[in-house]
């Protein structure tokens, strides 16, 4: 094994996963196919274009689930039997693209959150993590020098004495890409939840208590990890593909355009967004959507969404916070899971950046129909209802003309500027743009 750090890489041969695993078992060579660029694709065409290149294929889901598999099953039953003091793993969660079921062909991350009983509070989190990662981190290697499996760590984050994960590569010979892990400690706040309900109001409350005392919002994000996989896992097939269509180009203008962009999570919620008020159908137009998309992304100084599926603002300690988040500089995203968490706040400048992105692709083939007209977008809602008398604003958002971007009054929807009949509305959500 070899380890590399933040001052260079060490490259070495591709290892090997053990003869007994179910990955060494052989798989036909997919024949080979055309390639295209998403900037040659036709709005007709996209549909197609995921799924001859962005979904993964059956062989290569097989392999990532053995993979976490193993890692899961070293964390829970092998990881922390050597630890000084007693150790208990209440649970494995995968989280990432893995996790929610949006990952692209040929790339796969996942998440691995460790929820740890010795973890009581947030504030433990914070203190003990590092202690954790850094034996996750020596057992791994014991079990490599054992030959139990073999894995390429990057170990850069390691060289702080308190690290928030573990990273590293698992590869196999019949994998083109390894399956990328970070491994992080969490406190498990939300013990036994099920997807049927929302979680107790009293851990939103001590979140936010902890996070105003700390300063720390957003930090603890993972303990909600479960929350945040299955808000998007649900979503229909059509919505996950739309999703894995808007992170590839994300990752084109990132490659293009460098850092700083916005968060990735950003663009993922901002499509789910556009789907529930623009659609709601489990069969659309992946153009109209894709074109919704971008127009959000242009209107990012007005943006304001939140959701009320695992939080809402009947407790006065939670929707007072939530007020005070949403009274926040534009755009806010909150992440629907964590409501400390604005994940489309940070630079503005990132968003600027991937506006003018968005307003050059709108000239590409795949917003553009076989007579060279524009697609249209889904008629989104600027505005929703909401029972308390603070939520009142201007309501300013930008629709495309012929000769460009121009204000839509209150009340209008993004594609067409009119008011919509009816205002769509859900017991388990909630959401605005203002």
């Amino acid at each position: 094994m070899k380890l590399t750090d933040s001052g260079g890489r060490t490259r070495r041969p591709r290892p090997q996963f053990p003869a007994a695993s179910a990955l060494a078992t052989g798989s036909p060579v997919p024949a080979p196919r055309i390639m295209w660029e998403l900037e040659e694709v036709s709005a007709k065409d996209l549909d197609k274009f995921i799924e001859t290149h962005l979904l993964p294929d059956t062989h290569f889901r097989r392999q990532i689930k053995e993979a976490v598999h193993i890692i899961s099953t070293f964390l829970k039953e092998r990881c922390f039997q050597g630890a000084p003091h007693p150790v208990r793993v209440s649970k494995v969660v995968k989280g990432g693209s893995s996790g929610k079921g949006t990952s692209l062909r040929g790339q796969s991350d996942a998440d691995l959150v460790v929820f740890l009983n010795n973890l009581g509070s947030f504030q433990d989190q914070l203190d003990n993590r590092g202690t954790f990662i850094w034996e996750i981190k020596r057992q791994l290697e014991a079990c490599q020098r054992e030959e139990i499996f073999e894995v390429e760590f990057e170990v850069g984050s390691l060289q702080w004495q308190k690290p928030r994960a573990l990273s590293f590569t698992l590869m196999h010979p019949h994998l083109h890409e390894g399956v990328e892990f970070d491994v992080l400690p969490a406190f498990d706040v939300l013990g036994q939840w099920t997807n049927n309900g929302r979680p107790n109001p009293q851990v939103y409350i001590e979140l936010i208590e902890e996070c105003q005392d700390l300063g720390r919002e957003g930090e603890f994000s993972t303990c909600f990890t479960e929350l945040q996989r299955d808000f998007l896992r649900q979503r229909p097939t059509k919505v996950k593909s739309l999703i894995r269509l808007v992170k590839h180009w994300y990752q084109k203008c990132k490659k293009q355009l460098g850092k700083p962009l916005p968060q990735q999570y950003a663009l993922e919620l901002l499509t789910v967004y556009a789907w529930e008020r623009g659609s709601r159908q489990t069969e659309f137009s992946t153009a109209q959507g894709f074109r919704t998309v971008l127009q959000l992304v242009l209107n990012y100084q007005q943006l304001c969404i939140y959701w009320t599926k695992y939080y809402n603002f009947e407790h006065p300690i939670i929707g007072q916070y939530l007020k005070t988040q949403l009274a926040k500089p534009r755009p806010v995203i909150l992440d629907p899971a964590d409501p400390t968490g604005n994940v489309a706040g940070g630079d503005p400048h990132s968003w600027w950046r991937l506006a003018e992105e968005a307003r050059n692709w709108l000239h590409y083939p795949c917003f553009l129909k076989g007579d060279g007209s524009p697609v249209s977008s889904w008629n989104v809602p600027l505005e929703e209802d909401n029972e308390d008398d603070w939520f009142t604003c201007e309501h300013r958002m930008h629709q495309f003309q012929g000769t460009g971007w121009h204000p839509v009054p209150a009340g209008r929807s993004l594609s067409t500027g009119m008011t919509p009949a009816t205002a769509q509305r859900e017991d388990d959500w909630m959401c605005a743009i203002l």
